[in-house]
């Protein structure tokens, strides 16, 4: 295999497995309602100051980032202001089917761990306690539903969700899947080869031509064509949700942003955008339907590190989307970026579950009290969620 090849397959390494999996597994499940939930968790930690830039202090902003966000910013017309990558969803937002919410998280506290951050945030658990059961929130939301139907299942690769793992059964699928370079592959190669001038410059360049080639490639394409297997499983599950499915399920991952964020963390919200809009698309009028929720493990320090990217955090957002959800606004309750928890991360006001709950409450019946017991144990759910219709 020659030097380039063996570069331009290695987008499983870096940070941690799970901030990058090899392939995007799905999930479904068949539901007695007419609304359509579908639930995208952005794997490696998504820097919500970065998507949703609070510009209403800009001037703090630029002395915590002198580098990052320095592009022009989509303005929301006040204190907000969308990454210029997500331009594609500028008329979804003023439709109002999209919007974020500002400064939230799951329990998860202080260790920064990819795999714990995910399995606590797809499990909706305080933690991650080695007594209990390790299933998934959709799943047991499933469980406590009368008139649950499962479909038949079936599975490509081997990464399985654990947000729908539980007693209900559901149907899997993935679509074939492309080993790529990743930001956090990239920084592992730096790390690697960093004493060595001769291996780090080739490695350097291997990888630049990669990423330029894949980017020219993309470039090409019309728009709204799928560009690889994030836009080929969001036109499967608007292709199942067309039918008996009622809830769908899958990973995005290249969120894990320590060096170079600029670059990566455009060739991120760019897929997630392709995703939204072929959702759109594939799902014609139960568009108006459906709630399309994008959560991530959790946020990212306020300041930028050395090598123009962020570490890993503890406050973020929340991404949302569709007919059934109010968007035109940015929720939450702002801290402000001088109230910063542990000195270093965005201090996290809401827990990200109760979002997610007022959404199952909104769109399935379930009741209040058993998405506290069941869905989400131990959650107050609080005052209604301003996502809601």
């Amino acid at each position: 295999m020659d030097r380039r090849r063996f570069l331009t397959t290695l987008g499983a390494l870096g940070c941690s497995a799970a901030a990058s999996p090899l392939v995007t597994p799905m999930a479904f499940a068949a539901g007695p309602w007419d609304n359509r939930l579908v639930v995208i968790i952005l794997r490696g930690a998504m820097d919500g100051i970065d998507v949703v830039a609070p510009t209403g202090e800009a001037a703090l902003l630029s002395t915590l980032r002198p580098t990052l966000g320095q592009a022009e910013h989509l303005q929301t017309g006040g204190f907000w202001a969308f990454h210029p990558a997500l331009q594609p969803l500028t008329e979804m937002w003023q439709r109002g089917e999209f919007g974020a919410v500002q400064a939230v998280s799951t329990p998860y506290r202080d260790k920064r761990s990819h795999f714990d951050g995910q399995d606590i945030l797809e499990a909706g658990l305080p933690g991650l306690e080695e007594d209990r059961a390790r299933d998934g929130w959709l799943n047991r939301m499933m469980q406590v539903v009368p008139g649950m139907t499962s479909e038949t299942a079936y599975a490509i690769g081997t990464d399985q969700l654990l947000i729908l793992d539980g007693a209900a059964e559901v149907a899997r699928w993935a679509p074939e899947a492309r080993l790529r370079i990743g930001p956090q592959a990239e920084r592992l190669i730096d790390l690697v080869t960093h004493s060595d001038p001769l291996f780090r410059d080739a490695t350097s360049d291997a990888v630049q031509i990669a990423q330029s080639v894949e980017e020219q490639g993309e470039m090409g394409m019309q728009p709204g064509a799928a560009r690889g297997g994030h836009a080929r499983a969001a036109s499967f599950a608007a292709e199942r949700l067309l039918g008996e499915t009622r809830i769908a399920s899958f990973s995005l991952g290249g969120w894990d942003t320590h060096g170079r964020q600029g670059p990566a963390m455009a060739r991120a919200l760019g897929r997630l955008s392709d995703v939204i809009l072929t959702l759109e698309a594939g799902l014609g009028p139960v568009w108006q339907k459906t709630a399309v929720l994008c959560l991530t493990e959790f946020g990212r320090t306020v300041a930028e590190n050395g090598t123009r990217g962020t570490d890993h955090g503890t406050g973020g957002a929340m991404l949302y989307a569709g007919g059934a959800l109010k968007g035109g606004q940015v929720l939450g309750d702002w801290p402000g970026l001088d109230q910063l928890y542990a000195g270093r991360d965005l201090l996290p006001t809401r827990d990200l579950r109760a979002h997610a709950g007022w959404t199952i409450r909104s769109l399935f019946g379930v009741e209040a009290g058993l998405i506290e017991r069941s869905v989400f144990p131990g959650l107050e759910l609080g005052p209604p969620s301003g996502l809601l219709l």
